[in-house]
This record gives structure tokens, C-alpha cells and sequence, in this order.
């Protein structure tokens, strides 16, 4: 793991890195925030952020003002690219948004030639945090957030582990990508036809089947243009009200799908996974 840059930031670390990855078969670059008790020699937990559609690990370092509050609780933050980058990794023929570079969609791709490298799940769930824990001054305790594409990432894989993570969060997750012309697109191409594949990688099918109960906070804006055509939250809603799962999900009057939506309500999120993350 080679150090890219580094950068006081509210008396602790904002440090960049990159390493060839195992499980993308290629070289990746990710952030990571440490805070001043780690500075100290003090492990923290840590919570992971993942990003949306075209972004990559700066997005939220610059945008969303999470540091400030991350140094008082003592959390580092983790924050992954969105997808493999480099020579050979494989992209949208039309160079789309919404499929590959920078859409990930944190799966395990089956189909050729993304099964190569668009390997997003296990990279999240195993090689990055074991990379992290054996480097950097970090415990082993772990939650997992993100927006957009991220928060549909960061329910699925909590949901799918619950025993790697204490809590989970989401701003404006893709909840049922199954159900959206963003999600069908990428399942499709990354998983093949089989929709029982599908539903592995759902957060709303997986509540309907049965998962484990983990703290969940969702925040959704009202003015967010993408609401009811690809985020569909209503259906998590539906699922955890069928289902006895205990979300909180807030909907925010007046507030888009943007970084200043996530700005707003950072502060919320890390101070709810600080509650299971530090006891």
C-alpha cells in the first residue's frame, strides 16, 4: 500500500493510497480519514462510504464535510473508488454513466469480460478492510454508508454480512435495482438473465427474504429527481413495514440528490453508527 498524498485535516489525517488489488486484477487508489486518537496510537473503528455513479474516492473527501465530526467521535472513514480503473479494465462501449467505469454497482460480475475485474463486492467486503486493518491504526469493528449506487451498496452488503458490520446508512440508496432502469441495466450485464441472481444483490428482495436486523438509518430528498423512477424508497419502506424490520427512513422536504443533501446530514449519520461503532 503506497501513500499518495497526506493532509492535516481537524488534527487528523486525510491520506490517500493505492495498491494492486487481487480481487480487481488491477491498481486502485482509495481515501482514508484518520482522526487524531489514531494520530495518538489509539486504534478506531472505522466506517466505509460508498460512492455513486461516476465518482471516485475524492467525491466525498472534498464534498461532504465529514471529517470535522469524524475527529470529534474518533471514526476513520474509508472511502473506496466506485469501480477497476486502468489499461485493460473493460468499459461501456458508449462510455454510458450508468455501467461500467465508476458503476460498479458493488457486485461480483459472472458474465464476460466484466468477471475479470468488476469485482466490487468481494473487494469491499474482504480484500479492502483486511488491507485496512493490517495497515493503518484501525480495530476490526466496521460500519458501512454511502449514496446513491453507494447506499444500494452499503444495504446489500450489510444485509448480506451482517456479522462484519454494526450499523448501516444510506442518502438516496438505489433500494431495488431489480425494479430500476439503472439497476437492470447493471445486473443484467454484470449477472446475466437469471433474476434469482438478481435478488442477491437487492436490498428490498433481501429484507422480503429474511435478513438479519442491523441498525439502518436511510435519508431520502423530496426534490430528488431520480425519486421515483430509479430510487423507489417507498418499496423499502413497504418491505420493512411487511417484514417487522426496523429502518429509520427520513424524508427530507426540499432536498435533491446532491453533496449538499449529503453535507447537511453527515453529521447525523456518523453520530448514528457512533453509537455501535464505539462503546
Amino acid at each position: 500500500m503506497k501513500t499518495l498524498s497526506s493532509v492535516q485535516c481537524f488534527g487528523g489525517l486525510q491520506n490517500q493510497y493505492e495498491h494492486v488489488s487481487r480481487t480487481l486484477n488491477c491498481t486502485m487508489q482509495f481515501s482514508v480519514y484518520l482522526p487524531p486518537q489514531a494520530l495518538a496510537g489509539q486504534p478506531v473503528p472505522v466506517a466505509y462510504w460508498l460512492s455513486g455513479l461516476t465518482c471516485t474516492d475524492q467525491n466525498f473527501a472534498t464534498k461532504a464535510g465529514a471529517q470535522r465530526v469524524a475527529a470529534e467521535l474518533g471514526i476513520a472513514i474509508v472511502m473506496p473508488d466506485t469501480s477497476p480503473r486502468g489499461q485493460g479494465v473493460p468499459d461501456d462501449a458508449e462510455k454510458a454513466y450508468d455501467f461500467g467505469l465508476g458503476a460498479g454497482f458493488y457486485i461480483d460480475a459472472t458474465q464476460v469480460p466484466w468477471n475479470t475485474h468488476y469485482n466490487m463486492y468481494s473487494y469491499i467486503v474482504h480484500e479492502l478492510p483486511e488491507l485496512v486493518e493490517a495497515g493503518l491504526p484501525v480495530t476490526g469493528a466496521r460500519s458501512v454508508f454511502g449514496h446513491s449506487m453507494g447506499g444500494h451498496g452499503a444495504l446489500t452488503i450489510a444485509l448480506k454480512n451482517p456479522e462484519r458490520y454494526k450499523s448501516v446508512s444510506a442518502f438516496s440508496p438505489i433500494v431495488s435495482p431489480a425494479h430500476c432502469p439503472w439497476g437492470q441495466k447493471a445486473l443484467g450485464l454484470y449477472l446475466g438473465e437469471d433474476q434469482a441472481q438478481w435478488k442477491q444483490h437487492d436490498a428490498v428482495e433481501l429484507i422480503r427474504g429474511g435478513a438479519n436486523q442491523l441498525p439502518m438509518l436511510v435519508d431520502q430528498g423530496l426534490a430528488d429527481n431520480f425519486l421515483a423512477s430509479q430510487l423507489k424508497t417507498e418499496l423499502l419502506e413497504a418491505a420493512c413495514k411487511d417484514t417487522a424490520y426496523k429502518a429509520e427512513i427520513r424524508y427530507q422536504a426540499e432536498y435533491d440528490h446532491s453533496y449538499y443533501f449529503i453535507a447537511t446530514f453527515i453529521e447525523d449519520h456518523l453520530r448514528f453508527h457512533a453509537k455501535y461503532l464505539i462503546n
